[in-house]
């Protein structure tokens, strides 16, 4: 009974300390972005794409990228990928945080282009950092992330490669539906994937190796 009750309680010791790297990891991600927006230089990629998506349907950016989020999330389940707490959080969570530090005011809006190159770069660079951050928490990635490691496993490229396409995609398809495309926006495109390859490297940390937890694996632990 003792036994039982010491192995419960590291149970619940490393999921409280995953649950709270899952939640910086994710805070970091949303000030990343939001130091890419006060850039003012131009939309991310998903943003421009999320905006042509919402003129062209007539619906709002948060429900484009909600609707994108949750077809890339059945996509990767199909490629295989395990759909975590940490899935559905990023989708939640990070929007949360961001309206928070945009609400703030904590970060100007630069009207510089030179500044607002040096503060996109930061933001990217703050990004891959959180990927490693709230993806080795291993509750499983974010639908766009998760993307990035599938595609990543069935094509055999690196994974700063794979981002890269997907970041020029996006970009490509969001320019061809009508949402704004800037310096940033080619700047993010181009350079994140190569902050990701590089963060990735430094930290010795490869995504496709972690064993997430599911939310059924949550539900009915083994």
């Amino acid at each position: 009974m003792v036994l039982k009750t010491v192995t419960a309680r590291k149970i619940l010791a490393t999921h409280a300390k995953r649950f709270l790297r899952l939640n910086i990891g994710l805070f970091l991600y949303a000030l990343g972005i939001a130091l890419t927006i006060r850039a003012n230089i131009g939309y991310g990629p998903w943003d421009s794409f999320h905006a042509g998506l919402g003129k062209t349907f007539g619906i709002s950016i948060g429900q484009a990228s909600i609707i994108v989020g949750f077809i890339i999330i059945g996509a990767t389940m199909f490629m295989g990928e395990k759909i975590g707490l940490g899935t559905i959080l990023n989708i939640v969570l990070i929007g949360i945080f961001l309206d928070l530090i945009l609400w703030s005011g904590v970060i100007p809006l630069l009207h510089n282009w030179l500044a607002g190159i040096l503060l996109l770069v930061s933001g990217l660079f703050i990004i891959s950092v959180a990927m490693v951050v709230y993806m080795g928490a291993a509750y499983g990635a974010g639908p766009r992330d998760g993307l990035m490691v599938a595609l990543s496993k069935r094509i055999k490229l690196p994974i700063g490669v794979i981002r890269g396409m997907i970041e020029l995609t996006v970009t490509i398809a969001g320019w061809r539906l009508g949402g704004m495309i800037g310096l940033g926006t080619l700047l993010s495109a181009m350079l994140l994937g190569v902050f990701v390859q590089l963060t990735f490297r430094m930290c010795k940390f490869d995504p496709k190796a972690i064993v997430h937890s599911s939310l059924s694996g949550l539900i009915k632990p083994k």
